[in-house]
């Protein structure tokens, strides 16, 4: 049972993206896309203000400890706006404060370090398109190429230009990221996308490989258009939550 007393005096839509944003970093734990306390899923709140505010988690919290309250509301400067015991982790929240700051059309940033994810940056080639999920990806796949760990405002400006308007980016050397206009749509892409590299690598442990047909791919986009059904992301996140309550519960408090 949810916790009102620790939401009293918040807006309705704080208090689901709370919901919402919690259930993420504990989906992420579930499906084995965590590393430990490492990596952030960002949510734009509206502006407060005219201050552009986010939520974020705790740093020192695993990923299947986060509650909605426990969540910390910061700037775009990586202050907290809410009472935590733990720090904000500045260095990884500079990737996210860049992409929300160039991109308006995104409520959510989700990054991964998974094995699978950084064993296919490391790639020359990158993603390769040898499976269903793949042709999902790749007409709006970008890269940026690894300069260390992400705490230098010179490189802001290089990871914009290659995010693009692209929906999934692949950070070389480091992991895997994906943004949404909701926190479902950034959770789904980063499923699809973490099912694409373990495919990957597993495909290329049995030899040869039978890449889709260029045509293919370039008709994904109409026949997706074509099925006529509500985005999957939508379709899927109420049954991820019924998962949660049953395997994870205590989110939403």
């Amino acid at each position: 049972m949810e916790n009102t007393e620790q939401f009293t005096g918040m807006s309705q839509v704080e208090r689901q993206m709370r919901v919402d944003l919690a259930a993420c970093y504990r989906l992420a734990a579930l499906y084995g896309m965590s590393d430990l306390i490492a990596t952030h899923i960002s949510a734009r709140l509206p502006d407060e203000d005219g201050r552009e505010v986010f939520l974020i988690n705790p740093y020192g919290m695993l990923f299947d400890e986060i509650t909605a309250s426990s969540l910390v509301k910061i700037d775009s400067e990586g202050n907290a706006l809410s009472a935590t015991e733990h720090p904000v982790n500045w260095a990884g929240f500079v990737i996210h404060s860049t992409i929300h700051a160039a991109r308006p059309d995104v409520a959510c940033v989700m990054h991964t370090h998974t094995r699978a994810g950084v064993a296919v940056s490391a790639q020359p080639r990158g993603l390769l398109p040898i499976s269903q999920q793949s042709t999902l990806i790749l007409n709006s796949l970008a890269y940026h190429d690894y300069e260390g760990l992400a705490v230098h405002d010179d490189e802001r400006a290089r990871l914009r230009n290659d995010l693009g308007d692209a929906e999934w980016f692949m950070l070389r050397n480091h992991g895997l990221l994906t943004v949404g206009p909701t926190i479902a749509h950034a959770f789904w892409s980063m499923y699809i996308f973490e099912t694409a590299c373990q495919i990957q690598l597993s495909a290329q442990a049995g030899g040869e490989l039978l890449e889709i047909d260029p045509q293919v791919l370039a008709g994904v986009e109409a026949a997706l258009e074509k099925m006529g059904t509500a985005h999957p992301a939508l379709l899927a996140w109420p049954a991820l939550l019924r998962r949660l309550d049953r395997l994870l519960p205590g989110y939403r408090d």
